[in-house]
């Protein structure tokens, strides 16, 4: 039970990681002037911000399927 619970909350996790990816990156030349030092498509920002986002959805779906 808890490989099905988890498992649903990572695909979940990648189809969102993976829209908001498509969508980032064309935006990203709108806020380009924004933050100071970052590449429009830097991808070191996106890896760490992708990362972090499913360590959190990874936890956020552990605790409950573990109860």
């Amino acid at each position: 039970m808890l490989a099905l619970v988890v498992g649903h909350g990572v695909k979940l996790t990648l189809a969102g990681v993976t829209i908001g990816i498509a969508a980032a990156l064309p935006l990203a030349r709108l806020l380009a002037s924004l933050p100071i030092g970052v590449r429009p498509a830097d991808p070191l920002t996106f890896v760490a911000v992708s990362l972090i986002l499913a360590a959190v959805a990874l936890i956020a779906s552990y605790i409950p399927a573990r109860r």
